[in-house]
């Protein structure tokens, strides 16, 4: 009878610890993601934090001798008419990509989700843009529209006549239309592999079973394919946002690192000021904007798919 009591105690002492160390098993895992995050994203975001409060100038660089300024930085930067101007534009850039990033994305998803000859091959092809790095394919594209030798323009002109030759390097307004181009080419082939994955998952059951109701294929879209694919498109929209919004890349490469006032963007904007103006403090300011309009973005639009669902 002590014999089984003191097994029974044995095991009980032997779960407990057990149970006890479980708890603290997965902090140990995180330890390590957890401090490269705090390396390179939380440090790198509190400095520049601090320093968009002070003036920090190529002057002062080397001496580390920043004087605190408060709001300055920001007050400049509200109050230049420049700022609202460029935000406007940012927006509309990251609409119209965004926009066609998700349709055509799902688009072709939808074709290569069915059986077509060749699908593989033709997925690879589809997929080629988004394998290529951005410098690549950007200085590919500025080739292209070249307004005498480029690709593009010789297109134009073979089929309209000299007339529709296009300064697309020239004029900013252009130059903007260009970089929208480019960048909607290089940001399909991410959305199509987020609804091609997604569409995967969603059961043939369903539309057999609306093909018997006799559903339209408009109707099976709206009421089984964009339902089922909200948690998979939402975050992707998120993050297509954020990096469409800070696509400095492709506005750089095109314009040759010197756009003007009409073909910049936010990101492009806290560029120049840092390493062409050297106004360290105010491209740091700047770019605490961009990440609080960032932040209010994804807040609300997470919000408003809550709320639909």
């Amino acid at each position: 009878m002590n014999g089984t009591a003191r097994k029974i105690k044995k095991k009980r002492h032997n779960a407990s610890f057990g149970i006890g160390q479980g708890k603290f098993t997965p902090f140990f895992f995180l330890a390590p993601a957890i401090i490269v995050l705090t390396m390179v994203v939380a440090y790198p975001l509190i400095y520049e934090i601090i320093i968009s409060f002070k003036n920090v100038t190529l002057l002062n660089l080397k001496s580390q001798n920043y004087p605190w300024i408060g709001i300055e930085n920001y007050k400049n930067i509200l109050a230049d008419s420049l700022f609202y101007s460029t935000l406007i534009r940012t927006i509309i850039w990251t609409a119209i990509n965004i926009f066609f990033h998700v349709s055509i994305g799902l688009f072709l998803a939808i074709i290569l989700n069915r059986k077509l000859p060749g699908k593989a091959l033709i997925r690879v092809l589809l997929i080629l843009p988004w394998a290529v790095p951005q410098y690549i394919a950007a200085m590919t594209w500025k080739g292209m529209y070249n307004v005498e030798y480029g690709s593009i323009n010789i297109i134009l002109t073979k089929i309209f006549g000299n007339v529709a030759a296009i300064p697309w390097l020239s004029v900013p307004s252009w130059t903007f239309v260009a970089c929208i181009i480019t960048n909607i080419w290089l940001g399909i082939p991410f959305m199509m592999m987020i609804s091609l994955g997604g569409l995967s998952s969603v059961p043939e059951e369903l539309y057999e079973a609306a093909d018997l109701d006799g559903a339209t294929n408009f109707q099976k879209f709206k009421s089984i394919t964009l339902p089922l694919l909200k948690p998979i498109l939402t975050p992707a929209i998120i993050l297509g946002t954020v990096w469409t919004f800070n696509m400095v890349n492709v506005v750089y490469i095109i314009t040759s690192g010197s756009a003007s006032d009409e073909s910049q963007i936010l990101i492009t904007m806290v560029f120049k000021r840092a390493f062409q103006y050297f106004r360290y403090g105010q491209s740091a300011a700047l770019s605490v904007i961009i990440f609080l309009i960032l932040l209010a973005f994804s807040t609300i639009f997470i919000r408003a798919q809550k709320s639909e669902d």
